[in-house]
């Protein structure tokens, strides 16, 4: 059987059929609806609140806080319409200011941020970066109820009504994206970030990613909410990229209503847990820290002493933003958790992110690697093999489980989210 790759870096791959378990995507939805009446149809009917246009009555300044280059919401068809819900009610064109929730990832460039949001809607508005790395544009909130620090940009304090855009997707730190996590991490504070991340790192993936409601993301609700966080639009893609669903209204029940969405288009079924996973992380391709998500959606597929093989291009490297990755490489959570109270010079979120690989290349499975923008000094520091292309990873995979491997293949594997229907789970 013959694998191909949503990257021109890489040949195909063979795998003998008696070995291949499957290959695994999420779903592909036929939908009759334009993407632009589906975002529009969410607006008109949210959920677990009034219409937007009751809400903004006598509310001068409105702030969008929008998902940042990483994300493939659809923010060109979201935006002008939720501009026309906020005219219509009466808000000023020059009260309207829209915030990139960077969490802790680098900055949009202004290339990237009129292919996100168009060349009209980046001329007329006032669009900017979150500065997370800047204390000076933070504001202290006080703590959540679990002593988190919300430390968040201060412009929430200076708008009266705050939305945020963004798409729903398993995420192995909250469970799904969406909802609270355009706030945290998305505009606050690397301290309060690293909190809810270090809070993730305490689970496995299996406890934590595609759950709708878990501890960590009741802890970033109650930051953005803290924050003021007001309503939410948030969007399903599916398999080919498209949006299939979209949800508007509270943060909470918006949410919700679209995590089990997400999870009917991106829960693929695998029939055992599979000796080898082999997984690409699109689209999430720019770097390892995202990447990574690849890695964590085969942590819920492989059996225990498999083996995980991610395969994506990396071209910015590691982590521009983290360049602890490299230094302390991926760990168990037990030697992450010796490292910080060593106090080593490990931030709290690049601690989690170690920990997060960790749990799956150290705990689970062993990790190897295929890609162009990593070198094999590098990736053996970080704790994973190197091979030159899949078809070489492979081979290493099999001589570590034997010829007799049972073989998934996860595509998309930044949004997948495998489900194992044998009782025979690892």
């Amino acid at each position: 059987m013959q694998i191909t790759f949503p990257y021109s870096e890489f040949k195909s791959l063979e795998i003998p059929e008696k070995n291949l378990l499957g290959i695994f995507s999420p779903s592909i939805v036929r939908v009759e609806k334009s993407e632009e009446q589906i975002i529009e149809e969410a607006l008109s009917h949210p959920i677990g609140s009034l219409p937007l246009s009751r809400l903004l009555k006598g509310q001068e300044k409105v702030l969008i806080v929008v998902d940042d280059y990483t994300r493939s919401t659809p923010v060109q068809k979201i935006l002008p319409c939720l501009i026309e819900v906020l005219k219509g009610a009466g808000v000023r064109k020059d009260r309207i200011r829209i915030l990139v929730a960077l969490g802790t990832h680098r900055p949009m460039t202004q290339e990237e941020m009129v292919n996100k949001f168009g060349e009209d809607l980046v001329r007329q508005y006032s669009i900017s970066n979150h500065a997370w790395w800047d204390f000076s544009q933070l504001i202290h909130l006080g703590e959540t109820e679990k002593g988190t620090p919300i430390l968040v940009n201060r412009i929430v304090q200076e708008v009266d009504f705050i939305i945020g855009v963004g798409q729903i997707v398993p995420h192995r730190v909250s469970g799904f994206s969406g909802g609270g996590n355009i706030i945290q991490p998305g505009i606050c504070g690397e301290e309060t970030t690293g909190k809810t991340h270090w809070l993730g790192a305490q689970f496995t993936g299996r406890e934590i990613l595609g759950k709708i409601q878990n501890p960590v993301k009741d802890e970033i609700e109650e930051v953005a909410l803290k924050a003021g966080l007001k309503w939410i639009v948030n969007t399903i893609q599916d398999g080919s990229g498209r949006t299939v669903d979209a949800v508007a209204g509270d943060p909470i029940l918006a949410y919700r209503k679209g995590a089990e969405r997400s999870i009917q288009v991106c829960q693929a079924e695998i029939p055992q847990d599979a000796d080898i996973v082999i997984a690409d992380s699109h689209p999430y391709d720019s770097e390892l820290w995202l990447a990574s998500k690849g890695i964590y959606a085969s942590e819920l597929a492989v059996k225990q002493d498999g083996v995980v093989i991610l395969v994506s291009p990396c071209p910015e490297g590691i982590s521009p933003s983290h360049p602890e990755v490299l230094e302390f490489g991926y760990q168990t959570f037990a030697e992450a958790d010796r490292l910080l109270r060593e106090g080593k010079s490990l931030k709290l979120t690049a601690a989690a992110h170690l920990v997060h690989v960790g749990r799956v290349i150290k705990e689970r499975a062993k990790g190897i690697m295929v890609t162009t923008g990593i070198s094999k000094e590098e990736t053996e520091r970080l704790g994973l093999r190197y091979a030159k292309n899949p078809q070489e990873a492979l081979e290493i995979a099999l001589s570590l489980t034997g010829r007799e491997a049972k073989i998934a293949v996860l595509q998309r594997g930044g949004e997948i989210l495998p489900q194992i229907t044998s009782t025979l789970k690892g």
